[in-house]
């Protein structure tokens, strides 16, 4: 088997909060694999940031996931402007750390808004094109806590379950035209706002890492690098997957 069919060359990929932390590394390792990527997100600082660091196979688009109204314009834009999307990365997302019982109906909304109904908007136009061209991925990026419970992410872990449905839904209406659709469930994966939470809960670190099958937390190139083969070729007859990318912590006791 060649190797070229892990390769991106040529494909171009929006990925959403693409200028720091998982998304950022899943635009690395895309721009590693030949792509162009365009990043998106609402602080330009940040987005100038990652291109710099990126280089010149990537630009950034200001945008904010929750404006759905904007949607339709920013992928026209980038279809006209720049070129077809090839690859979609519904990466963007919050959280919000509280008991179920201090986590009032305004907060578990606004998750539930741009984790799952901002994806939705902006896969759906997104879908438009690559339906009209028969061809297409779409990646989204979930999480642990969308396939078993961890306590105090009530919102956030029923925003991830739910984008498993949206995988398995869109499956049933986007194969018979080559538009592919998975997800990517990441473990815990370093950065340095992960690193300062748990090291102030020493209680919190040990439960997750006695959870982690093998040693030590993943790396956002890890994420990046599913990602890649999720996208290529090599894995045109993959849709509707949810792999999860955890160092065995989804089946660790």
């Amino acid at each position: 088997m060649a190797l070229s069919v892990f390769s991106l060359k040529g494909k171009l990929a929006i990925v959403t909060g693409g200028g720091t932390g998982i998304g950022l590394g899943i635009s690395k390792a895309f721009i590693e694999a030949g792509a162009r990527v365009v990043i998106t997100g609402r602080r330009e600082k940040v987005l100038k940031e990652a291109v710099a660091e990126l280089g010149e196979g990537a630009r950034y688009l200001v945008n904010d996931i929750t404006d759905k109204a904007g949607i339709p314009a920013l992928v026209q834009e980038i279809e006209k402007t720049i070129g077809p999307i090839e690859i979609l990365v519904n990466n963007a997302g919050i959280h919000h750390k509280a008991m179920a019982q201090e986590t009032s109906d305004e907060v578990f909304e606004s998750i539930l808004q741009t984790n799952v109904m901002s994806v939705f908007a902006l896969t759906r136009e997104c879908a438009k094109y690559m339906l009209e061209r028969k061809s297409g991925s779409i990646l989204m990026i979930g999480s642990m806590a969308g396939l078993f419970g961890i306590d105090k992410v009530v919102a956030y872990g029923t925003s991830k379950t739910a984008l498993t449905g949206l995988v398995n839904a869109l499956v049933t209406e986007y194969s018979t035209s080559n538009v592919r659709v998975n997800a990517i469930a990441p473990g815990w994966i370093e950065s340095n706002m992960f690193l300062n939470a748990i090291n102030q809960d020493e209680t919190r670190k040990q439960q997750i890492t006695n959870r982690i099958a093998m040693d030590g937390f993943g790396q956002t190139s890890d994420i990046g690098n599913a990602a890649v083969f999720l996208s290529s070729e090599a894995a045109r007859y993959i849709t509707g997957v949810v792999l999860p990318v955890d160092g065995g912590a989804t089946v660790n006791f």
